[in-house]
Protein backbone atom coordinates (compact mmCIF):
# COMPACT_ATOMS: atom_id res chain seq x y z
CA UNK A 1 0.00 0.00 0.00
CA UNK A 2 2.81 2.41 0.83
CA UNK A 3 4.55 1.75 -2.50
CA UNK A 4 1.29 2.24 -4.44
CA UNK A 5 0.56 5.50 -2.61
CA UNK A 6 4.12 6.67 -3.19
CA UNK A 7 3.92 5.88 -6.89
CA UNK A 8 0.65 7.81 -7.26
CA UNK A 9 2.06 10.89 -5.51
CA UNK A 10 5.31 10.72 -7.50
CA UNK A 11 4.23 12.63 -10.59
CA UNK A 12 7.42 12.00 -12.51
CA UNK A 13 7.33 8.25 -11.88
CA UNK A 14 3.65 8.10 -12.82
CA UNK A 15 4.08 9.77 -16.20
CA UNK A 16 7.17 7.69 -17.04
CA UNK A 17 5.40 4.42 -16.24
CA UNK A 18 2.25 5.45 -18.13
CA UNK A 19 4.22 6.41 -21.23
CA UNK A 20 6.31 3.22 -21.15
CA UNK A 21 3.16 1.12 -20.86
CA UNK A 22 1.76 2.89 -23.90
CA UNK A 23 4.79 2.09 -26.08
CA UNK A 24 5.77 -1.30 -24.64
CA UNK A 25 3.66 -3.28 -27.18
CA UNK A 26 5.96 -1.95 -29.91
CA UNK A 27 9.00 -3.61 -28.32
CA UNK A 28 9.98 -7.07 -29.54
CA UNK A 29 12.73 -9.66 -29.74
CA UNK A 30 15.88 -9.11 -27.70
CA UNK A 31 15.69 -5.97 -25.56
CA UNK A 32 18.69 -4.22 -24.01
CA UNK A 33 18.01 -1.84 -21.12
CA UNK A 34 20.96 0.56 -21.06
CA UNK A 35 21.45 2.01 -17.58
CA UNK A 36 19.02 -0.51 -16.13
CA UNK A 37 19.72 -0.02 -12.42
CA UNK A 38 17.62 -2.63 -10.63
CA UNK A 39 15.40 -3.10 -13.71
CA UNK A 40 12.28 -1.23 -12.52
CA UNK A 41 10.65 -1.41 -15.99
CA UNK A 42 11.25 -5.09 -16.74
CA UNK A 43 7.70 -6.16 -15.86
CA UNK A 44 6.29 -3.63 -18.34
CA UNK A 45 8.24 -5.01 -21.30
CA UNK A 46 8.54 -8.72 -20.48
CA UNK A 47 5.22 -9.72 -22.13
CA UNK A 48 6.36 -8.29 -25.48
CA UNK A 49 10.00 -9.39 -25.79
CA UNK A 50 11.78 -12.73 -26.00
CA UNK A 51 14.72 -11.60 -23.84
CA UNK A 52 15.26 -8.69 -21.46
CA UNK A 53 18.89 -7.86 -20.70
CA UNK A 54 20.16 -5.00 -18.57
CA UNK A 55 23.53 -3.27 -18.63
CA UNK A 56 24.93 -0.76 -16.19
CA UNK A 57 28.07 1.29 -15.68
CA UNK A 58 29.58 -0.75 -12.86
CA UNK A 59 31.49 2.10 -11.21
CA UNK A 60 28.29 4.14 -10.90
CA UNK A 61 25.99 1.28 -9.98
CA UNK A 62 28.13 0.17 -7.06
CA UNK A 63 27.61 3.53 -5.34
CA UNK A 64 23.82 3.65 -5.56
CA UNK A 65 20.97 2.20 -3.53
CA UNK A 66 20.19 -0.10 -6.46
CA UNK A 67 23.53 -1.80 -5.97
CA UNK A 68 22.13 -4.07 -3.28
CA UNK A 69 18.79 -4.78 -4.96
CA UNK A 70 17.53 -8.21 -5.95
CA UNK A 71 17.55 -7.44 -9.68
CA UNK A 72 21.11 -7.01 -10.89
CA UNK A 73 22.40 -5.94 -14.30
CA UNK A 74 23.26 -8.79 -16.64
CA UNK A 75 26.28 -6.91 -17.99
CA UNK A 76 28.58 -4.07 -16.98
CA UNK A 77 30.31 -1.67 -19.35
CA UNK A 78 33.11 0.84 -19.16
CA UNK A 79 31.03 3.89 -20.05
CA UNK A 80 32.56 4.01 -23.53
CA UNK A 81 31.66 0.90 -25.54
CA UNK A 82 28.70 -1.41 -25.12
CA UNK A 83 30.18 -4.97 -25.07
CA UNK A 84 28.04 -6.37 -27.89
CA UNK A 85 28.50 -6.93 -31.62
CA UNK A 86 26.82 -4.66 -34.15
CA UNK A 87 23.09 -5.29 -34.79
CA UNK A 88 22.60 -7.42 -31.64
CA UNK A 89 19.20 -6.20 -30.37
CA UNK A 90 15.69 -5.66 -31.70
CA UNK A 91 14.86 -3.06 -29.03
CA UNK A 92 17.05 -0.74 -26.96
CA UNK A 93 15.60 0.98 -23.89
CA UNK A 94 17.23 4.00 -22.24
CA UNK A 95 15.25 5.68 -19.45
CA UNK A 96 16.60 8.84 -17.81
CA UNK A 97 20.23 7.92 -18.28
CA UNK A 98 21.39 10.30 -20.99
CA UNK A 99 21.69 13.22 -18.57
CA UNK A 100 24.24 11.25 -16.53
CA UNK A 101 26.81 10.62 -19.23
CA UNK A 102 29.35 13.34 -20.03
CA UNK A 103 29.37 12.14 -23.66
CA UNK A 104 25.69 11.66 -24.59
CA UNK A 105 26.22 11.65 -28.35
CA UNK A 106 28.66 8.76 -27.96
CA UNK A 107 26.14 6.76 -25.95
CA UNK A 108 23.40 7.34 -28.54
CA UNK A 109 25.82 6.22 -31.26
CA UNK A 110 26.62 3.05 -29.29
CA UNK A 111 22.94 2.26 -28.81
CA UNK A 112 22.42 2.77 -32.53
CA UNK A 113 25.33 0.47 -33.31
CA UNK A 114 23.91 -2.49 -31.37
CA UNK A 115 20.39 -1.94 -32.75
CA UNK A 116 19.23 -4.09 -35.65
CA UNK A 117 18.25 -2.39 -38.89
CA UNK A 118 14.54 -2.82 -38.19
CA UNK A 119 14.84 -2.27 -34.42
CA UNK A 120 13.56 0.52 -32.19
CA UNK A 121 15.23 2.81 -29.67
CA UNK A 122 12.91 3.87 -26.83
CA UNK A 123 14.51 6.72 -24.90
CA UNK A 124 13.37 9.08 -22.14
CA UNK A 125 15.43 12.13 -21.22
CA UNK A 126 14.56 14.93 -18.76
CA UNK A 127 13.70 18.47 -19.79
CA UNK A 128 12.82 20.06 -16.43
CA UNK A 129 14.00 18.07 -13.43
CA UNK A 130 15.76 18.56 -10.09
CA UNK A 131 19.48 17.97 -9.63
CA UNK A 132 20.04 14.31 -8.81
CA UNK A 133 22.81 11.71 -8.70
CA UNK A 134 25.28 14.52 -8.20
CA UNK A 135 27.92 15.23 -9.34
CA UNK A 136 27.07 13.05 -12.34
CA UNK A 137 24.12 15.13 -13.54
CA UNK A 138 25.25 16.94 -16.67
CA UNK A 139 22.45 17.85 -19.09
CA UNK A 140 18.74 18.45 -19.82
CA UNK A 141 17.26 17.84 -23.28
CA UNK A 142 14.82 19.30 -25.76
CA UNK A 143 13.38 17.12 -28.55
CA UNK A 144 15.52 19.12 -30.98
CA UNK A 145 18.70 18.14 -29.16
CA UNK A 146 17.63 14.50 -29.07
CA UNK A 147 16.87 14.63 -32.79
CA UNK A 148 20.35 16.03 -33.42
CA UNK A 149 21.97 13.13 -31.54
CA UNK A 150 19.82 10.63 -33.41
CA UNK A 151 20.60 12.17 -36.79
CA UNK A 152 24.32 11.92 -36.07
CA UNK A 153 23.90 8.28 -35.05
CA UNK A 154 21.95 7.32 -38.18
CA UNK A 155 18.58 7.17 -36.41
CA UNK A 156 15.28 8.75 -37.33
CA UNK A 157 12.84 9.87 -34.62
CA UNK A 158 9.37 8.59 -35.48
CA UNK A 159 7.52 9.70 -32.35
CA UNK A 160 7.90 12.24 -29.53
CA UNK A 161 5.82 12.19 -26.34
CA UNK A 162 5.75 14.93 -23.70
CA UNK A 163 5.86 13.63 -20.12
CA UNK A 164 3.33 15.79 -18.32
CA UNK A 165 2.71 19.52 -18.71
CA UNK A 166 3.28 22.76 -16.82
CA UNK A 167 1.30 21.70 -13.76
CA UNK A 168 3.14 18.40 -13.55
CA UNK A 169 6.41 20.33 -13.59
CA UNK A 170 5.25 22.68 -10.81
CA UNK A 171 3.69 19.84 -8.83
CA UNK A 172 6.75 17.65 -9.10
CA UNK A 173 9.05 20.43 -7.90
CA UNK A 174 6.77 21.26 -4.96
CA UNK A 175 6.48 17.62 -3.97
CA UNK A 176 10.24 17.10 -4.29
CA UNK A 177 10.79 20.00 -1.90
CA UNK A 178 8.24 18.69 0.57
CA UNK A 179 9.55 15.12 0.40
CA UNK A 180 13.31 15.65 0.38
CA UNK A 181 13.81 18.99 2.18
CA UNK A 182 10.97 19.02 4.69
CA UNK A 183 10.22 15.35 5.45
CA UNK A 184 13.58 13.91 4.30
CA UNK A 185 11.98 10.68 3.07
CA UNK A 186 14.80 9.67 0.71
CA UNK A 187 15.77 6.67 2.84
CA UNK A 188 12.15 5.60 3.20
CA UNK A 189 11.65 5.83 -0.57
CA UNK A 190 14.75 3.70 -1.16
CA UNK A 191 13.39 1.16 1.27
CA UNK A 192 10.33 0.92 -0.99
CA UNK A 193 12.56 0.27 -4.01
CA UNK A 194 12.51 3.81 -5.41
CA UNK A 195 15.39 6.21 -6.22
CA UNK A 196 17.47 3.25 -7.25
CA UNK A 197 20.15 5.32 -8.98
CA UNK A 198 20.54 7.76 -6.08
CA UNK A 199 23.28 7.45 -3.48
CA UNK A 200 22.11 5.85 -0.25
CA UNK A 201 20.27 8.40 1.88
CA UNK A 202 22.21 9.47 4.95
CA UNK A 203 19.59 11.62 6.72
CA UNK A 204 16.82 10.35 8.94
CA UNK A 205 13.14 10.83 8.22
CA UNK A 206 11.39 13.70 10.01
CA UNK A 207 8.41 11.59 11.02
CA UNK A 208 6.65 14.47 12.77
CA UNK A 209 6.24 16.24 9.39
CA UNK A 210 4.64 13.27 7.60
CA UNK A 211 0.96 14.01 8.37
CA UNK A 212 1.26 17.53 6.95
CA UNK A 213 3.59 16.60 4.09
CA UNK A 214 1.54 13.57 3.08
CA UNK A 215 -1.71 15.54 2.81
CA UNK A 216 0.02 18.42 1.00
CA UNK A 217 1.66 16.10 -1.55
CA UNK A 218 -1.60 14.31 -2.32
CA UNK A 219 -3.30 17.70 -2.83
CA UNK A 220 -0.50 18.94 -5.10
CA UNK A 221 -0.57 15.77 -7.19
CA UNK A 222 -4.37 15.80 -7.55
CA UNK A 223 -4.30 19.45 -8.60
CA UNK A 224 -1.59 18.83 -11.19
CA UNK A 225 -3.49 15.88 -12.67
CA UNK A 226 -6.64 18.00 -12.97
CA UNK A 227 -5.00 21.14 -14.40
CA UNK A 228 -2.60 19.56 -16.91
CA UNK A 229 -5.29 18.68 -19.50
CA UNK A 230 -7.38 21.79 -18.77
CA UNK A 231 -4.66 24.46 -18.84
CA UNK A 232 -2.21 22.95 -21.28
CA UNK A 233 1.19 24.55 -21.92
CA UNK A 234 3.01 22.89 -24.83
CA UNK A 235 6.39 24.44 -24.00
CA UNK A 236 6.66 22.88 -20.53
CA UNK A 237 7.15 19.23 -19.61
CA UNK A 238 9.12 17.07 -17.22
CA UNK A 239 10.78 14.98 -19.91
CA UNK A 240 10.48 13.66 -23.45
CA UNK A 241 10.05 10.12 -24.68
CA UNK A 242 11.26 9.44 -28.19
CA UNK A 243 11.00 6.41 -30.40
CA UNK A 244 13.66 6.18 -33.09
CA UNK A 245 14.62 3.67 -35.79
CA UNK A 246 17.60 3.30 -38.04
CA UNK A 247 17.39 5.43 -41.17
CA UNK A 248 16.73 3.43 -44.35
Amino acid sequence: MMRSASDWVDIQWSVVVASLKSVAPRARGRLLDVGCGNKPYEAIFRPYVSEYLGIEHEATFALTSAGGGASRPDFAYDGVTLPFPDRSFDTVLNVQVLEHTPHPARLVAEMSRVLKDDGLLILIAPFSFRLHEEPHDYFRYSPHGLRHFCDEAGLEIVEVQRQGGLWSVIGHKLNSYLAFRIARVGGMAQGLGKLGHEAKADKGVRYWTLPFVGVAMFAVTATARILDPILSEPDETLSFLIIARRKP
